[in-house]
C-alpha cells in the first residue's frame, strides 16, 4: 500500500509513520508534506493508495486542497479538532481520527480501507 503522509508537525508525522509501519511492514510511504500548496503539486505528478491527511496545515487548512484539484484518494484524516468531521466526510474521507492517536484506531482505519 502506498500512502503519503500531509502533517506539519515534524513529531506527529514522525510518530504516525512509525506507527504504520509497526503496524504493516508492506506500507510505503512516498512523501511527507506539510503544506497545501506542496500536496497540491506532489497529487498533480503522483499518485497514491491513501493520503493520511492533517487539517491545520503550514499554510492553510487541508480543505484548500479539493478547492484547488480534485482528488480520487481515499483518506484518513488525522487532526487534534473534531470540529471538522463533517465536512472531511464531503470529500474522500474514509476515517477521521483524533490526535493522539490511538494505534488500534489507526489498525482499524487501515483495515477499514483494505476492506
Amino acid at each position: 500500500m502506498k500512502v503519503i503522509i500531509v502533517e506539519d508537525e515534524k513529531f506527529a508525522r514522525d510518530l504516525l509513520e512509525k506507527s504504520l509501519l509497526e503496524l504493516d511492514a508492506g506500507i510505503d510511504i512516498l512523501a511527507k508534506l506539510d503544506t497545501v500548496k506542496n500536496t497540491i503539486e506532489w497529487l498533480q505528478k503522483n499518485e497514491a493508495d491513501l493520503l493520511f491527511l492533517d487539517i491545520h496545515l503550514a499554510d492553510d487548512l487541508s480543505f484548500k486542497i479539493f478547492e484547488s484539484i480534485e482528488v480520487r484518494t481515499p483518506i484518513i484524516f488525522t487532526t487534534a479538532y473534531d470540529q471538522y468531521a463533517l465536512q472531511a466526510f464531503k470529500v474522500n474521507s474514509i476515517d477521521y481520527l483524533l490526535k493522539p492517536i490511538d494505534k488500534e484506531d489507526l489498525r482499524l482505519s487501515i483495515q477499514k480501507y483494505k476492506d
